[in-house]
């Protein structure tokens, strides 16, 4: 059975999804036609319900509840890895709400945090997230929210950071920060969905224990091409949350849906997150 499958182009996604894709692990007769994008193209995707698996923001899984379930591996949760508010002079607290901010996205998790930071802040431009370091340093907006390898390269280029809103929700909440997931459509029999989470647990266990293996397909597709940065950028999103979400990591998950739902930044659904 060939089911489309959507993930970024980014170190920790390729590591993750290399071995399933290229047949280094037992995929049980499933096959996977890629389609690679950013992660707010393929928030906007799984809004159009055109991929059978995909990498979501957990905000915009929020809105597709009832249409996609998450699978127990796959994810990217953990702590000290949250975005990074940056700037290219120090800028206080109290000055953020007045201030222009490019953002990784809408429906990004990012924006979510930086929502619960400061809901004040209404300045916003989506902007893709490899373009926001370049604008904060050209002026063209006065704060950027990064994430992935950006976290790793912005001090070189002279911005310093305001807050990092993985720590504002690890001190707010003491759970691991939820970044992102894989989801799974619905319509596809319970068979089928259950077989696409062992084949992904595989898929990571595989890169994790042999994680030179995977270095063909997460070096071409790196916006970073130093091999220290990629590696840095995989250790910070791939954990044993990776591998399967545990109990902490469906709680850290399910008090960020409570919160977001109860402050009326997502609509409520009684459909359960997570696959049976």
């Amino acid at each position: 059975m060939k089911l489309t499958l959507g993930f970024s182009p980014c170190p920790n996604d390729t590591f993750i999804f290399d071995a399933m894709i290229h047949g280094k692990v037992d995929t049980e007769g499933l096959t996977f036609e890629v389609k690679l994008g950013d992660v707010e193209e393929l928030n906007q995707r799984a809004f159009q319900a055109d991929l059978d698996i995909t990498k979501l923001s957990y905000h915009a899984f929020a809105y597709l509840v009832e249409d996609y379930v998450l699978l127990d591996a796959g994810s990217a949760l953990g702590n000290n890895c949250g975005p990074l508010l940056i700037s290219k002079n120090k800028i206080d607290h109290e000055q953020i709400a007045s201030k222009t901010i490019a953002i990784p996205g809408k429906y990004t998790t990012a924006n979510f945090l930086l929502s619960l930071a400061f809901p004040m802040a209404k300045n916003k431009t989506a902007t893709l997230f490899s373009d926001i370091e370049n604008d904060v340093i050209t002026e063209k907006t006065d704060l950027g929210l990064i994430i992935h390898e950006n976290r790793f390269t912005y001090q070189e280029r002279g911005l310093v950071k305001i807050i990092d809103l993985g720590e504002f929700w690890e001190t707010k909440t003491g759970l691991p920060i939820p970044l992102g997931g894989i989801v799974v459509k619905r319509n596809l029999p319970i068979e089928i969905i259950q077989k696409v989470n062992r084949v992904m647990r595989r898929s990571v266990e595989f890169a994790l224990q042999n994680p030179a293996q995977t270095l063909n397909y997460v070096r071409p597709h790196a916006q970073e091409m130093d091999t220290t940065i990629m590696m840095k950028h995989i250790n910070l999103y791939v954990n044993n949350y990776t591998v399967d979400l545990g109990e902490n990591g469906r709680k850290a998950i399910n008090y960020m849906f409570e919160m977001a739902r109860e402050n009326g930044v997502v609509p409520k659904s009684n459909q359960s997150l997570f696959i049976k």
